[in-house]
C-alpha cells in the first residue's frame, strides 16, 4: 500500500525540479536579455513550463529575481570553491586564469544586470548588497588560500584585493566585445607583479 507521504515525494521532486529550471532560466535571461527582458512569462517559456506553474512558485518578477539572485550566489560560491579550493598547487597565472573565467561567465553577466537594476531599485539593492558581499569575501578567502598568500605581511591583502578588482574589471571589458587576447597579456603581466608582491623576502 502506498503511503500518503510516499505519494507526495514524486510531486515534491517535480516541484523542486520545476523551481530549479525556473531559477536557471532566470539567470540565463538576465545574462542574455537583461533586467528589462527578464519577465516571469519569458523565464517560464525558457524553462519550458507554463506561466501558471511559474507563478505558483514565484508570484511576481521581484520574487523570481530575488530567488534567482540567491541561487546564483550559491552557484557562484560553489563554482569558486570547486575551481580554487584543493587540488595540486597551481601557478599564479593559472589562478588568475580561473578567476578571469569566473568573472566572464554567464553567472557574472547575470549578476551585473542585477547590479545595474539595483542602482535605482532600493528593494533589489537591499537583496543584492549582502549577497555580493558574501561572494566578495569568499572570493578573497579562496584566492588567499590557493595563492598561499600571507596576509600578515604589509601589502599582501591589498595585492589580493587588487587582483580581484582587476579580474572583475576584465569581466566588464568583455561584455561588448571578445577581450580575450588583451586579457591574456594583462594577466601574464599581473602574474609577474603579483608573484613579486607575494614573494617571501
Amino acid at each position: 500500500m502506498i503511503t500518503q507521504a510516499a505519494s507526495r515525494e514524486p510531486r515534491q521532486d517535480r516541484s523542486r525540479a520545476t523551481r530549479q529550471r525556473l531559477l536557471e532560466a532566470a539567470i540565463g535571461c538576465l545574462a542574455s536579455v537583461g533586467w528589462a527582458g527578464t519577465t516571469v512569462a519569458v523565464v517560464a517559456e525558457r524553462a519550458g513550463v507554463s506561466r501558471g506553474a511559474a507563478q505558483h512558485h514565484f508570484r511576481t518578477r521581484e520574487d523570481l529575481v530575488t530567488a534567482a539572485v540567491e541561487y546564483g550566489t550559491e552557484v557562484r560560491l560553489q563554482e569558486m570553491k570547486d575551481q580554487l579550493a584543493g587540488g595540486a598547487p597551481r601557478s599564479t597565472l593559472e589562478v588568475l586564469g580561473m578567476l578571469a573565467g569566473m568573472y566572464t561567465s554567464p553567472l557574472f553577466r547575470a549578476a551585473l544586470q542585477l547590479w545595474v537594476a539595483a542602482i535605482s531599485d532600493p528593494i533589489l539593492r537591499a537583496q543584492v548588497l549582502p549577497l555580493e558581499g558574501r561572494v566578495g569575501r569568499e572570493a578573497h578567502r579562496l584566492t588567499v588560500q590557493v595563492l598561499g598568500a600571507d596576509e600578515s605581511r604589509p601589502g599582501v591583502r591589498e595585492s589580493v584585493q587588487a587582483t580581484l578588482d582587476l579580474v572583475r574589471g576584465l569581466g566588464l571589458a568583455d561584455l561588448l566585445t571578445d577581450d580575450s587576447v588583451r586579457r591574456t597579456h594583462l594577466l601574464e603581466q599581473w602574474a609577474r607583479l603579483l608573484d613579486s608582491a607575494l614573494a617571501v623576502p
